[in-house]
């Protein structure tokens, strides 16, 4: 099974977009995502940036994301 996880555009170069999300950041290509503008979430997948999500959906699956993280702690 394969996880593509929303980050956040915080600056371009190039074909190459820095991405944070939870506070840590990356550098990642934008290559399949030309349409991608600073400000924007993209769907992040084995270092490539796979499609442009909206911001409510984006938060959506993060929230997600973090409640499934925390099971193990209920446990």
């Amino acid at each position: 099974m394969c996880l593509a996880v929303p980050v956040k555009i915080v600056s371009i170069d190039g074909d190459e977009a820095e991405t944070e999300i939870a506070g840590v950041r990356r550098r990642v290509s934008i290559a399949l995502t030309p349409e991608a503008k600073m400000g924007d979430y993209v769907l992040l997948h084995t270092g490539y940036a796979i499609g442009v999500i909206a911001e409510a959906d984006a938060e959506e699956t993060l929230k997600l994301l973090e409640e499934i993280a925390n099971l193990s702690e209920v446990h």
